[in-house]
């Protein structure tokens, strides 16, 4: 699977951007489909997971009511909606691929970065203030 991440760019603050991960080679149905982000001098980090097959998200808690992540089957695309965005939301944003969807905690593995298989080449969000 390739993954192209885009939409970033800069806001001011208190604005919105949406990210984009478009799956090439192969349909995310059997992904859960994450999005992380890495600061200047930071490690990278969660932000959030959708499973694509059947839609369900979670997010870390600093996005959480922020920011939403969806799909789009025709396109075999999914999104992140940013809302609300603040200067520590500047980072470069990646979308990442992962298959093991298997038992109850996939959703904890699903936050952390060496869990993930595919990944994007990232894109930069600036929020100035």
């Amino acid at each position: 699977v390739q993954l192209q991440a885009s939409g970033g760019g800069l806001v001011q603050a208190g604005g919105s951007l949406r990210l984009s991960c478009a799956a090439s080679g192969r349909t995310f149905s059997a992904y859960a489909v994450g999005w992380f982000r890495q600061a200047p001098g930071k490690e990278r980090e969660f932000v959030g997971v959708i499973r694509y097959s059947s839609g369900a998200t979670y997010y870390a808690d600093s996005v959480k009511g922020r920011f939403t992540i969806s799909r789009d089957n025709a396109k075999n695309t999914v999104y992140l909606q940013m809302d609300n965005l603040n200067a520590e939301d500047t980072a470069v944003y990646y979308c990442a691929a992962m298959s093991n969807l298997y038992g109850s905690d996939w959703l904890g593995r699903a936050t952390k970065v060496y869990e993930y298989d595919y990944w994007g080449q990232g894109t930069l969000v600036t929020v100035s203030s």
